[in-house]
């Protein structure tokens, strides 16, 4: 699929919403696992809007490709807003912590996780890179 580059405000979510489901039913992928990844694309995307452009006082896009293979269909979404490694943000030991010692902030970014097979955070240059992975499983999306 060709790539999706749309500014860094809340108004582009919808239309990254219409590219990570476009792009989840070429890869025949099945109801729950389009739905579940195009929450964790919107999860990670909201949040470099907001914090990663917007609370930072920064202009910028983001770019999303989707690539697909036999096996999976990988979401790319790069930025140049403050960098963020949201692998680092919340632990599983966190979860089991009552709210009143629980950090503020991170839960959506740890189920958006979790909500994939694989996510791989990295930085090139000074871009970030948020890559979401979905298996297809058997190969027919039946995941």
């Amino acid at each position: 699929m060709e790539p999706l580059t749309v500014p860094g405000t809340l108004d582009s979510l919808k239309a990254i919403a219409e590219y990570v489901m476009a792009a989840a039913m070429v890869a025949g992928l099945n109801k729950k696992t389009s739905y579940r990844l195009r929450l964790a694309v919107d999860e990670i995307a909201t949040n470099i809007i907001n914090y990663g452009y917007k609370e930072a006082n920064r202009e910028g896009i983001l770019i999303l490709k989707a690539d697909l293979d036999d096996r999976s269909l990988t979401i790319a979404i790069k930025d140049t807003g403050v960098p963020f490694n949201p692998t680092q943000k919340l632990t599983p030991d966190d979860l089991n912590k009552s709210l009143q010692e629980r950090q503020i902030g991170g839960l959506g970014v740890y189920l958006a996780l979790n909500s994939v097979d694989r996510f791989i955070y990295k930085q090139d240059g000074n871009q970030n890179c948020n890559i979401l992975i979905v298996n297809r499983d058997d190969g027919l999306g039946t995941s």
